[in-house]
């Protein structure tokens, strides 16, 4: 990629050994880029609010402000309505489908039911926060993934997905013991409003070969560590 089409926040990044290619622009349209905005919620400084109608989460500072991210959701992801917090977070983290995922789409995860390990090839991207109700783990996550297209929208499988660019922006800010709070439907409508409450599309899971990583990245020049956007605009 060209560097003067690279976006700000999303250029090649060189991480533990691994190297992300850049995010292609046409994947950071209108709200599908990170910001920093005035917070438009209720919530208090600390927590993270995700939106999963409007397929938006925000790292919530002091001063009125937060961090907003796109994120991708599944159905597992759609299915949740309670508050949690974050218990473990883990870089470069391996992954274990459950036996419930196996059992209803054995065609995708029946290869991986022994675990894959940290790396490209895994679905839970560079960094994953794992979300706790008490002591009970709810095997929810926030997590990077390598399948661009899925930002925005909705898919048959997977949790709260965001760009590993977003995963690894974010990791550092949250503590451990972080609350995670679930907008509601009526919330979601009545503060990002209709056409954003209902954005995005249903996709079925792609699976990205690291290969396919690796020779986007080795294309992409040397790594860019540029600011992430700033403040924007609330354009969709």
């Amino acid at each position: 990629m060209p560097i003067s089409q690279i976006v700000d926040g999303y250029g090649l990044i060189e991480d533990a050994g691994y190297r992300l290619p850049p995010v292609p622009p046409e994947y950071l349209q209108g709200l599908n880029r990170r910001a920093y905005v005035p917070y438009p919620g209720f919530e208090s400084p600390g927590t993270i609010e995700a939106d999963l109608h409007a397929k938006l989460l925000y790292w919530i500072e002091p001063g009125g402000m937060a961090w907003r991210f796109p994120v991708g959701v599944g159905r597992q992801g759609l299915s949740m309505s309670y508050d949690t917090t974050i218990k473990r977070k883990e870089e470069w983290p391996s992954w274990t489908p459950t036996q419930n995922m196996i059992r209803r789409e054995p065609e995708i995860y029946s290869e991986y039911a022994g675990g894959v390990p940290g790396g490209l090839a895994n679905p839970l991207g560079a960094r994953a926060l794992y979300l706790y109700q008490g002591n009970r783990d709810t095997y929810y996550r926030i997590h990077g993934t390598n399948d661009l297209a899925s930002i925005g929208n909705s898919g048959s499988a997977g949790c709260i997905r965001m760009f590993n660019h977003d995963a690894i922006f974010l990791f550092p800010k949250v503590p451990t013991g972080t609350r995670v709070v679930i907008r509601d439907r009526a919330d979601s409508i009545a503060i990002e409003g209709a056409a954003v409450a209902n954005r995005g599309r249903e996709l079925p899971p792609t699976y990205v070969p690291p290969e396919e990583l690796y020779a986007a990245a080795e294309a992409s020049g040397p790594p860019q560590f540029g600011p992430a956007s700033g403040i924007e605009s609330f354009g969709y």
